[in-house]
């Protein structure tokens, strides 16, 4: 794009079922959280497994801690993920929002691991969180021309 050159952009809202599919193409997000009554965000792996998003954690951190000592609802969490171009500024970001809970069983602990790429090394990372999307948001942010979106 030459420097003076501005092209006209949309944003598209999406639905739940896409914002879910494209959430599921990625495998890196940011999980927000509270830490000390204040909002902490964390890079981290997450599969998609059922609909809910997992992700590894080690024992003791504070999304661990919390998840673990909740009435059995959760604790809520956000979490985001996207696939934006850092030069055109197109792609897709998604949002959810929904109740984060310690994965308890074994062998379902076992498969989150198989199924995991992790960024990281995995050493320590001995317990998993299961977020229920409640709340899911995605935008497309794409050229204009054609149906749909509005003009940013």
């Amino acid at each position: 794009m030459a420097g003076s050159e501005v092209r006209a952009r949309r944003r598209i809202d999406l639905d739940h079922a896409e914002a879910l599919r494209l959430l599921g193409s990625v495998s890196l997000g940011r999980i927000v959280f509270t830490r000390q009554a204040l909002p902490a965000v964390r890079p981290v792996n997450h599969v998609l497994d059922r609909g809910d998003i997992v992700i590894l954690t080690h024992e003791g951190t504070a999304l661990a801690s919390h998840a673990q000592q909740s009435d059995g609802t959760g604790v809520v969490v956000a979490y985001e993920a996207d696939a934006i171009d850092p030069d055109t500024h197109l792609g897709w970001s998604v949002v959810v929002t929904g109740y984060a809970r310690p994965v308890s069983d074994p062998l379902e602990l076992a498969g989150v691991r198989a199924l995991l790429q992790p960024w990281a090394p995995m050493e320590g990372r001995d317990q998993a969180v299961r977020i229920h999307p409640e709340l899911v948001t995605g935008v497309l942010l794409t050229e204009a021309g054609g149906p749909g979106g509005t003009t940013d």
